[in-house]
């Protein structure tokens, strides 16, 4: 693994460099010629810190791997578990596919903009919360339903009204609040 101090990416790796000894662990899990196989847990290495996966991290990761950036850059657009921009610390991914959209996640999606005073894709004023539509969370019979990402975590919420899900970004937006003051935040 030496190599990847000097490659594509110039005289560094810098994914490989931060996080030697996980990807030598992650590695030792799949055959040598599978390689590839590893992309999604790197494409979550790189994430870790900045909450999106920068352009550069797309190039690491096809390095590590083995592959194209094209190959990673697909594996990345296909998930919304991963992200291509900067946002919020907290993601809200709505489910509008279409057995979601029966069961109202539009008007759902619309309502949630509109209290936190965001279109779709942008974030609050706070920098807490980027709001987006996505397609098929596997829980078309709890729509409307969001997945929430943020402080490493994925979580579901379903069965959503607007005032359940206005108490859980209240509770975060406490939370956040309270670290701030703590000096953690």
């Amino acid at each position: 693994m030496d190599r990847y101090r000097f490659g594509r990416c110039g005289p560094v790796n810098e994914l490989y460099n931060k996080y030697e000894q996980e990807i030598k662990i992650l590695f030792s899990r799949y055959p040598q010629d599978q390689k590839r196989s590893a992309i999604m847990p790197l494409l979550f290495l790189a994430q870790r810190e900045t909450g999106y996966v920068s352009r550069e991290a797309i190039t690491q990761v096809a390095e590590l791997t083995e592959t194209s950036d094209t190959d990673v850059a697909s594996v990345l657009g296909f998930y919304s578990l991963f992200q291509e921009e900067p946002g919020g610390r907290y993601r809200i991914q709505v489910c509008t596919d279409l057995p979601c959209a029966l069961r109202g996640s539009e008007t759902y999606l619309k309502q949630l903009c509109e209290r936190l005073d965001v279109s779709v894709g942008q974030t609050t004023s706070d920098g807490l919360f980027t709001v987006e539509a996505v397609k098929c969370l596997a829980a078309c019979h709890r729509a409307p339903m969001f997945q929430l990402q943020g402080d490493g975590e994925i979580k579901y919420y379903e069965d959503q009204s607007i005032e359940k899900t206005m108490q859980v970004v209240d509770t975060l937006r406490q939370k956040a609040a309270d670290q701030k003051e703590a000096g953690h935040g």
